[in-house]
């Protein structure tokens, strides 16, 4: 009974057996949607932290702060010295009278900042840094230099570590849980379609013993987990949309996204599109092989 491949009669019999056990293969479909969305959901947030932080890290600054014993020449002198700190990224320098320009520009209206000489504050720089997770050890480097001393670099440690351990965390769990529904997943549509088979084991047998390989009986199971897969992907993309756009919508309300930026499902979507398509596809196909081996054992 061995014959060529024939793509139209695999597809005929794939999509008839989805409609024949049409309650197997809706549930099927809600556990995949279920599981991808959930996937998804950590793996967005996972994606928006690791963006936040590269945020932060192009906003935040360090300043390092110049011994005031030092001239102002003497300072800027320091330059050269200061951007070869590992980690730094840049650094621009300014002087105590800038800073104080700058310090009463903030406070107009107090009178008593009126007569403060520029002395008051010291030449700083202010110093960009590449990874934020380097952070104190760019600060203890900095410190390090002559004319610079301990203690005399500000950096927000404390909110860096804090971004950079939530975003691990996300990250973290986010690949947990990808690995654990996609295992789930596969079980899932493996015994759907197994139950599907199971009615149709004789069938699969007379087959077998008229010669039918392998290749042909497994086909139209592929070609079902495969749909399968797909449409769960497809509504999953569209209800993970609607989802993120609520979540969207709720930090602009709560004035959360002054302190943040969320990157748009539109910029994303043909990612999550073509990831969400991928992984639904394998779940469906794989479920379907690992369901078929055994009735082909006759």
């Amino acid at each position: 009974m061995s014959r060529r491949f024939d793509a139209g009669y695999y597809i005929s019999e794939g999509v008839h057996s989805i409609f024949t056990h049409g309650f197997m293969s809706f549930a099927a479909v809600c556990m995949i949607v279920a599981c991808l969305i959930i996937m998804g959901s950590f793996t967005l947030l996972a994606v928006n932290l690791d963006s936040m932080l590269g945020d932060l890290e192009n906003e935040n600054e360090m300043v390092v702060y110049i011994d005031d014993s030092l001239t102002e020449e003497q300072a800027r002198a320091l330059q050269p010295t200061l951007s070869k700190v590992p980690n730094v990224s840049q650094l621009s320098f300014v002087t105590a009278q800038r800073a104080m320009e700058d310090f009463k520009a903030k406070r107009e209206n107090n009178a008593l900042l009126a007569d403060l000489p520029d002395e008051t504050l010291r030449h700083r720089y202010h110093v960009h840094i590449a990874d934020i997770e380097r952070m104190a050890e760019t600060q203890a480097a900095l410190e390090q230099v002559e004319g610079v001393g301990k203690g005399n670099v500000r950096a927000a440690i404390e909110i860096a570590d804090g971004f950079v351990l939530v975003r691990n965390i996300a990250t973290g769990v986010a690949m947990v849980l990808v690995g654990m529904l996609l295992v789930i997943s596969l079980f899932i549509i493996a015994n759907t379609i197994k139950l599907a088979t199971f009615y149709r084991r004789e069938e699969i047998a007379i087959m077998k013993m008229c010669g039918a390989t392998d290749g042909f009986i497994e086909w139209p199971f592929v070609v079902e987990g495969m749909l399968l897969g797909l449409t769960g992907a497809l509504i999953a993309f569209f209800v993970q949309w609607g989802l993120y756009q609520a979540v969207v919508k709720f930090a602009i309300q709560g004035n959360g996204l002054s302190l943040v930026t969320i990157i748009s499902y539109q910029s994303m979507a043909p990612t999550i599109l073509a990831v969400f398509c991928g992984v639904g596809a394998f779940i469906g196909v794989g479920g379907s092989l690992f369901a078929i081996r055994k009735f082909l054992q006759v």
